[in-house]
């Protein structure tokens, strides 16, 4: 899906279209911190996230375990939304605050390796929706174009053929996913030797994960029997993935794609691929802000408080300029996203 064949037509002074929008932010004061309220939240969410764990705890061998697991997923969810907007600075202009906050949220509480999901995330900023540079968009267990489909073979063919209706089963999945790929990136080296990611605090992070993992363990096993303990890390661990995957899918998938051949400005860029979630406050806790993805995209160091006061400027901006600016609702946007991985896996069902 070439995004050539969607794009609106160029507009004059394309080159300074984002300038005048950021202007218009700036001068609004929404690009300004706002660390009061992100100290009432990282407050409000690693209480309950240490709450639902002393509850664990507490509760000791109990079946009644499993719903905990439940409620830790979500905890844990909201912790790495956290994780996220350290890692854009949204919390602290500055990097050492920023990365303190993004390591404890990321490698202590959700172990998940903070330096590789802010390379990863970077790569997917700056060219979202791009198959060659948006590492979100790679061929893997899900493919997103037609001509990743028929590069497949084997299972990997048949998973394609099925992957529309496979995706929110394997979304269960994601959260090993993830844990796997920050060992990966922590200890896994190129041929020549260097370190494929780069980090700038690898034995630290290294350390904080096996932490993480040790106490995890420890706590399941001292607080019920190990059948109990393997049940509720995979309740926990499969219901975060599903959660996060659930998250992040509405934001660009089904969303154009370009190619090498399009020559698009940044705003149009971030529009373009973006596609933002109406919804409400409970969307907007429930989605970490990342509802507001074309707001986030055009400025991802805005406090999410913020996102919402943004998007009727940028809304009425990209009316001027003649950008399309998509926005649905949430059960919609997961319609439009499997409806993409469908057509994405038609070649392979002729």
């Amino acid at each position: 899906m070439a995004l050539g064949a969607v794009a609106d037509p160029p507009v004059r002074r394309r080159g300074s279209d984002y300038a005048q929008l950021s202007r218009r932010i700036s001068e609004a004061g929404l690009l300004d911190r706002r660390p009061g309220r992100y100290a009432a939240r990282i407050v409000l969410t690693l209480g309950v996230f240490v709450a639902g764990w002393v509850a664990v705890f507490l509760l000791g061998d109990s079946w009644w375990q499993l719903l905990l697991a439940a409620v830790l997923a979500v905890a844990t969810t909201q912790v790495a939304f956290l994780g996220h907007d350290a890692g854009h600075r949204q919390m602290f202009r500055r990097r050492g605050p920023s990365e303190a906050v993004g390591m404890i949220a990321g490698n202590v509480a959700v172990g998940i390796s903070y330096g590789w999901w802010v390379d990863k995330h970077n790569r997917h900023h700056a060219n979202p929706n791009h198959e060659d540079e948006d590492p979100d968009v790679g061929a893997g267990a899900l493919v997103w174009t037609q001509e990743q489909a028929l590069e497949t073979r084997g299972f990997g063919r048949w998973l394609a053929r099925r992957q529309a209706y496979l995706f929110f089963p394997m979304l269960l999945l994601e959260g090993l996913s993830l844990h796997v790929n920050s060992i990966k990136a922590i200890v896994g080296r190129e041929p020549d030797g260097r370190y494929a990611t780069p980090m700038r605090h690898r034995v630290v992070e290294a350390l904080l994960l096996v932490a993480h993992t040790a106490a995890y363990v420890g706590v399941l096993l001292v607080a019920m029997s190990p059948v109990q303990a393997l049940l509720f890390a995979v309740v926990h661990q499969a219901l975060f993935g599903l959660y996060m995957g659930m998250s992040f899918a509405p934001n660009h998938k089904g969303m154009p794609m370009p190619t090498a051949e399009d020559e698009l400005d940044f705003l149009r860029k971030q529009v373009l691929t973006s596609r933002n979630v109406r919804g409400g406050r409970l969307v907007d806790t429930a989605l970490g802000g990342l509802n507001y993805q074309i707001e986030h995209h055009l400025f991802p160091n805005m406090p999410r408080a913020n996102l919402r006061r943004a998007q009727p400027i940028v809304r009425a901006y990209c009316a001027e300029q003649g950008i399309s600016y998509a926005e649905t609702g949430l059960v919609e946007s997961y319609r439009q996203a499997l409806a993409h991985l469908h057509g994405v896996g038609r070649p392979l069902r002729g």
